[in-house]
Order: structure tokens, then sequence, then C-alpha cells
């Protein structure tokens, strides 16, 4: 029996990095997933891994930023498994520059997919949850929402996201809908190399400096944040709501 057996989750940006470990721990633990991602080949290279260890796992290309597709894939993904319990936010992108380098699309593509994003997702899930009076939602924040350098846009998007949870959280807490965040420090993940590449930094001693910098002296997984995403959409977090929990080796915020 697993924590999760008979819900049914849907994921955004879930075809690489936490996005997929996510989606791989959460059907370990008896959900159905839908894997929802900008990508088509990613997302169904993640479903059929979940498959193929007998989990249920529908694959969707998705674009966040258009609210039609967004709201399109999460009745398919509700009609496929029929019902839908579980959101899990991750989908996002960078657009790192300083402020007088920053062009208006570099940061409406940075909101529009995080931020709004979020928010569709959740406005398209919520209707699920709230007729059924059961649901969990998770938004993806950042230790960036504290600020960071060349990410105006995303640590903006991120300091949103926080209030976002914890303005759900209130509103639909009634309904017996939980909502919280998770704010990953340094994730080896392609997007965290994408930075190290975009600064002209050498991955490995990238790593190395992130982990001399971490207390508990090493970078985080993606595992590590998916096993956090595990208990928060799981019944154990019952009394949890409108919390960011940062996973990110150490004391933040």
């Amino acid at each position: 029996m697993g924590r999760l057996d008979g819900r049914v989750a849907f994921l955004t940006g879930a075809g690489r990095g936490i996005g997929a470990a996510t989606a791989a721990k959460l059907a370990s633990e008896g959900a159905a997933v839908v894997v929802a991602d900008m990508d088509l080949g990613p997302a169904e290279e993640t479903a059929e891994g979940i498959q193929s260890s007998g989990g249920r796992a529908l694959a969707l290309s998705v674009d966040v930023t258009n609210r039609a597709a967004l709201e399109e894939a999460v009745a398919r993904g509700a009609q496929e498994f029929s019902r839908l319990d579980i959101l899990v936010a991750l989908a996002g992108i960078t657009r790192d520059n300083l402020l007088f380098r920053m062009t208006d699309e570099d940061w409406d593509g940075v909101i529009n997919t995080h931020l709004k994003g979020s928010f569709m997702a959740a406005r398209a899930a919520q209707k699920y949850m709230v007729e059924q009076r059961y649901g969990k939602m998770v938004f993806t924040s950042s230790t960036s929402a504290l600020g960071n350098r060349g990410q105006a846009n995303y640590s903006t998007a991120k300091a949103g996201l926080q209030g976002l949870t914890r303005t759900l959280a209130i509103e639909l807490g009634p309904f017996g809908i939980n909502v919280n965040a998770v704010a990953p420090g340094f994730i080896e993940t392609r997007m965290t190399q994408q930075t190290a590449e975009r600064i002209g930094a050498n991955w490995e001693e990238f790593k190395a400096n992130a982990a001399k910098n971490t207390p508990v002296r090493r970078t985080g997984t993606p595992e590590d944040v998916a096993n956090v995403i595990a208990f928060l959409v799981s019944d154990e977090s019952s009394f949890v709501s409108g919390q960011v929990i940062y996973v990110a080796g150490g004391p933040r915020g």
C-alpha cells in the first residue's frame, strides 16, 4: 500500500529534472500521474518509465502560458483517471540578465511561465478538488525568491508564488484543499547547469562551490525535492497548509 493509492496527480514541467523525479516518486507511492510538459518527448519518456514499473501515467504536451491548452490538458487528465486530487506546478524557464539588459520578452516569458502558469493551473484544477472537497496543491518557489543577482524576473516570479501559496491556502482550505510550496536551493538539474554555462563557470567547480556554501556540504538532487513534495501531497500533511518549505540543505528566509 502506497501513501497515494487511488490518487490522481497532474504535474506541469514533468518531463525532466525535478518534475520527472516527482512524477516517478508519486507513481511509486500509488498515484496515477499526468506527466505534462512543453516537450512531449521527455514527457513520454517519463511516463513510459512509470508504466514499465507497473504504474499508471499519461503524457501530454502543454504550454502552461496558454490558458485554453492548459485547461484542456487538466480536463483530459481528470477524464482519463476519473478524478483529480493533486496538482504540482513545476514548469519553469530562466532568462537571466542584469536589469539594464533584461528585455520585456525576458521578463514576460519567466513571469508568464512560472507565476501565471501556476495560477492558471491552480484555477483549472481547483474546480475538481472543490467538488470532491479534497485536494493537494504544491507550487515550486526557489531560494531565489529571497533575491539573486541577474534574476529580477525569476526572483519576482518565485516570490510571487509564495504569496499565491499563502492566499490559496486561505481560500481553498475550507474545501479540504491544502496548498503549499517547495523552495529548492542548489539542485543539480539542466536549468542549474545552464546557469553555470551562462556565467562561464566550469560545471564541476560550480557544484563544488555550491556544496561548500551549503551547511550539509552537498548539492541537492531532484529526488530530494520530490521526497518533500510526496509528503506535502499525502494525507500525512493534512494539517500543513500555506507553508513554503525550503529544500536547500540549510536554513533560508
